[in-house]
């Protein structure tokens, strides 16, 4: 398979984003991007980023593999990750899990025969003081249970697009994948949505309602290097 020429334009332009001589820093947002046109980071993907960064196949590979946003077989319009670690899984993560995974009849990694939804479990998405959560393409659900989730998904199936707890409007798998490689969301809502909620700042509003404050130097301290 070819990439299009808008995606050979797209990556002469992530390259000349770095300096001369250090065109492989470049080499995470061209495999974003050749995702975004594939779904997946393909044989065909791995030469296209090799050939343009003076790398071998497998140097690109290696990286390919080791991160696990770069998906080595097609996936859906929409990724479902739900989070299985420890503070999600004590607080229902599995049973999250469990719920999706019996209602779309697809285990991890797996994809449902119409293309169209991706299932994973997640070591971790970075987001404990809201769990149990899931994300759907990287954008999180905070809080939910097996009914929630549950329905996030059917509205997913219904070809609606759930509004996310925080962040930006839900886009699909391979838009989301041409954003990591560093090109904005042209929709102009794009950066609309909450950002940080309260759970995250619950230590910083229990220390100012009790009036805490950062330790003070000692009398007569005098900065290093006065």
């Amino acid at each position: 398979m070819t990439f299009s020429p808008e995606t050979h334009a797209a990556a002469a332009e992530i390259i000349a984003r770095y300096p001369a001589g250090r065109s492989r820093s470049a080499l995470l947002p061209l495999l974003h991007l050749v995702q975004a046109e594939q779904n997946c980071v393909t044989t065909e993907g791995v030469a296209f980023c090799a050939e343009r960064l003076g790398l071998t196949a497998a140097e690109v590979g290696a990286v390919a593999t080791f991160y696990t946003m770069y998906k080595r077989h097609p996936v859906g319009e929409y990724l479902v990750s739900v989070c299985t670690n420890l503070s999600c899984a004590l607080l229902g993560g599995d049973d999250v899990y469990d719920r999706i995974r019996e209602q779309l009849g697809v285990g991890h990694d797996e994809t449902t025969p119409d293309g169209q939804i991706t299932l994973e479990h997640a070591e971790c998405l970075a987001a404990c003081d809201y769990a149990p959560v899931l994300t759907v393409n990287y954008e999180f659900y905070d809080q939910v249970d097996a009914d929630s989730a549950q329905a996030i998904v059917e509205g997913l199936r219904a070809g609606q697009r759930p509004a996310p707890t925080r962040g930006g409007p839900l886009c699909s798998f391979a838009e989301v994948s041409r954003q990591l490689a560093g090109f904005a969301d042209p929709r102009p809502e794009g950066v609309a949505g909450p950002g940080v909620g309260q759970p995250s700042v619950a230590g910083l509003l229990l220390a100012e309602a009790a009036g805490w404050t950062a330790e003070q130097a000692p009398a007569g301290a005098e900065a290093k290097g006065s």
